[in-house]
């Protein structure tokens, strides 16, 4: 379609890194930009090649993107933004121009978003304590008021405005909004028998109020906030969800074509330290299984694979700390759309 190679022209001459294969051009004498990051500063090299490769490069660039968009144009995505990819103001922006962009290229972009180091913030200034079992914020009444406070407030609304800002459509809303998420009590430990307090466990979406705001294009920022479900004697207790939970239920109930769990590692790396940029679930079975996935590793990629059991055809764990990181995984993957091959791990079935 036109549309979309004019618009691939674009985004090929504007972005891209070459950690992820993009390479972008310009008729100027800088030929073309290398984009590296170190642990506190993203620094730019300039490097020179011959106008042919320039050429060859921009056209190959121009042709997988366009070939992305055409496959998953219309269709739904589901971004996990965790509050540890929330690092700077500027990625922060970054990452609001790209659901922008997507939003104009076509795409159904859902952003369900954490918030743990802000929450943490607020607990310590007013006073009050908490802790983890199992991965799990224990949540006692004070500390989901708190919780609440922070991740439906400031965080939920930077977020949406940031994308308004950047030339998008965005409405932030909780789990509470419309009865978006319907909980029951998340017991934890392997017998579930610990109390973890008023964490929820997502039972029911509302799907028909994303599918609305999608509709008209807009993107639901959506803080893992929820309550219980009709009829119950939780009815109105309000729930702390794990972000992650949340992120790959709702992909599921929406049969989303991708979910993306942004994040502060660089994926699923082998005993060798490497990058394994896709596996299956049967792998990942096995690699819990011979210890090379391990400890907090764990629930990340479980979280991954229940998306893709529930239906969602890609699970993307994504390095959020990458500049346009999420462009690039989603427009770096040609037709068959599974990520650019170095910005993080693919699961499928």
């Amino acid at each position: 379609m036109q549309l979309f190679s004019a618009t691939s022209i674009l985004l090929a001459a504007f972005l891209g890194t070459t950690t992820h294969g993009f390479v972008p051009s310009s008729s100027s004498s800088l030929s073309s930009y290398q984009i590296t990051q170190s642990k506190n500063a993203i620094s730019t090299s300039l490097s020179s090649s011959s106008n042919e490769d320039d050429s060859t490069s921009f056209v190959d660039n121009a042709i997988t993107i366009a070939s992305s968009l055409s496959s998953l144009f219309g269709h739904t995505i589901i971004v996990k933004y965790g509050g540890n990819a929330m690092t700077t103001p500027e990625l922060a922006t970054l990452f609001c121009e790209d659901i922008a962009t997507l939003q104009k290229l076509g795409l159904r972009i859902v952003v369900v978003h954490g918030g743990g180091p802000m929450i943490n913030a607020m607990l310590e200034k007013v006073g009050v304590e908490s802790r983890f079992e199992g991965g799990m914020r224990v949540s006692t009444e004070e500390v989901v008021d708190v919780a609440a406070m922070v991740l439906c407030g400031s965080v939920n609304k930077n977020i949406a405005s940031g994308i308004v800002h950047a030339g998008g459509r965005a409405l932030g809303l909780s789990g509470r909004d419309d009865g978006l998420l319907r909980c029951e009590k998340l017991w934890g430990g392997e017998d579930k028998s610990l109390d973890l307090g008023n964490v929820g466990q997502v039972m029911t979406v509302n799907t028909q109020l994303i599918d609305d705001l999608l509709d008209q294009g807009i993107t639901p920022v959506i803080a893992p906030i929820g309550m219980g479900c009709v009829g119950e004697d939780d009815e109105r207790v309000v729930y702390n969800i794990n972000a992650d939970v949340a992120a790959g239920r709702i992909a599921g109930e929406l049969k989303a074509a991708r979910v993306l769990f942004l994040t502060d590692i660089a994926g699923v790396l082998d005993k060798d330290m490497k990058l394994m940029d896709r596996l299956s679930c049967d792998d990942i079975d096995g690699l819990i299984e011979d210890e090379t996935i391990t400890g907090g590793m764990i629930p990340k990629v479980t979280y991954a694979t229940d998306a893709v059991k529930l239906g969602v055809k890609g699970a993307f764990i994504t390095d959020g700390r990458v500049p346009h990181a999420l462009l690039n995984e989603i427009l770096a993957g040609g037709a068959e759309g599974m990520g650019s091959g170095g910005g993080g791990t693919v699961v499928t079935l």
